[in-house]
């Protein structure tokens, strides 16, 4: 049984690695130099693999059912064993919960223990093989400006979404996947930071840390850090907040500075103070955390008592957009989910897979967006296999 496979991130390398253990000839394709760049680029900011927590609240995090189901076929245990048992790469949870590689395991190492697992398996790498046309049971390519048609039993596609395009994932997919008629979402940026207007002036804090807060929009609420930048906000909790601002654009981001006291807590501590600063040292707010406030709030709200407590408990920020997708950790949208059946094979075209971020769906990050994608690999895999066995 011979298996084409486009694209070598995570959710390809899944599945291939699923199929060539099982025994079938693998074949991968890849249009850069070396598979699994983007893999490597989100090591940059912390290698965290998946999250340790229960499977009820961790299915949670996606919005599409698909998604949740191939979750809950290969969750974090199986991939947490999948790692440390397959391709001999130990794993540990952090204290926030993330699971990690070991302390001194960099994410070139574990690419590598994965190609070469699936090298001992009889898996054929095929690079600067850019796709030009699929069908069933065919694939064309381009490859040092020829030509190429290749005959498989199935093909997978997993060629990512539109983030980081140096990584190779360039979403040009979606031009050939609506010329044959497959309903694509519109890509938009997911995980990113918030831009908001006139924020030249915190450009003397930018970098800062505000640790400790809860951010909320709409509905949705988050615990964690957040960041200052030179174009507005970053941080788990912004991050978090990217699909309710999706929704509703003009609704303002609120920011807890002091979750951890009530309001009238904080009118005491600042009431009894010497001077306002003084106050807010008292409640242990960060220097960098002051100096937003000073910067943010005007003069006459900052020596209000009333209204610099308000502020503590409540700051409103109305963010104007997300950053370009080229420049945020993952994108949302892609081909439609109604595009594919319950295997994740698309209704129109037999024995085509589509799997991993080129998919319509969103998670924020933290574990949970690799985790998807190796969990749609899986799926796709086992689709093939109970086919064929």
């Amino acid at each position: 049984m011979k298996i084409g496979i486009v694209g070598m991130g995570p959710a390809g390398l899944m599945a291939g690695s699923q199929l060539a253990k099982a025994g079938y000839e693998v074949h991968f394709y890849d249009h850069k130099k070396a598979g699994g760049r983007k893999f490597l680029v989100a090591g940059n900011g912390g290698f965290n693999l998946t999250h340790s927590e229960g499977i009820i609240s961790f299915i949670e995090k996606y919005d599409k059912v698909l998604i949740q189901q191939a979750i809950k076929e290969f969750d974090n245990n199986d991939w947490r064993v999948f790692l440390e048992k397959e391709i001999k790469v130990p794993t540990f949870i952090g204290s926030s919960g993330k699971i990690f590689p070991e302390k001194g395991i960099k994410p070139i190492t574990v690419l590598y223990n994965w190609l070469n697992y699936l090298i001992h398996y009889g898996a054929t790498f095929h690079y600067e093989h850019s796709l030009l046309y699929f069908d069933s049971n065919s694939i064309t390519l381009k490859y040092q400006g020829e030509t190429i048609k290749q005959e498989f039993d199935y093909v997978i596609i997993a060629l990512g979404g539109g983030s980081w395009k140096t990584t190779g994932s360039t979403a040009e997919w979606v031009d050939l996947f609506k010329s044959k008629k497959i309903d694509c979402v519109p890509l938009e940026a997911s995980n990113s930071g918030f831009e908001i207007n006139g924020w030249e002036k915190f450009k003397e804090i930018e970098g800062q840390t505000i640790k400790n807060v809860v951010v909320s929009h709409g509905e949705v609420a988050k615990e964690g850090d957040i960041v200052i930048s030179s174009y507005g906000l970053e941080g788990t909790p912004i991050y978090y907040m990217n699909r309710s601002f999706r929704n509703n654009p003009k609704e303002a981001l609120k920011i807890d500075l002091k979750p951890t006291k009530a309001i009238e807590e904080i009118k005491t501590v600042l009431a009894t103070s010497k001077n306002f600063t003084e106050g807010l040292r008292k409640l242990k707010l960060s220097k960098g955390t002051i100096q937003f406030l000073k910067l943010f709030l005007s003069k006459e709200v900052f020596t209000s008592m009333e209204d610099l407590a308000n502020s503590i408990k409540n700051l409103q920020i109305t963010p104007q957009s997300l950053r370009p997708i080229d420049e945020v950790i993952s994108t949302v949208g892609g081909v439609s989910m109604n595009e594919i059946n319950s295997n994740f094979e698309l209704k129109k075209i037999k024995d085509v897979y589509i799997c991993g971020e080129m998919l319509d769906w969103d998670a924020p990050t933290g574990g949970y967006l690799i985790q998807a994608c190796v969990a749609s690999g899986n799926k796709v895999a086992q689709s093939i296999l109970s086919k064929t066995n």
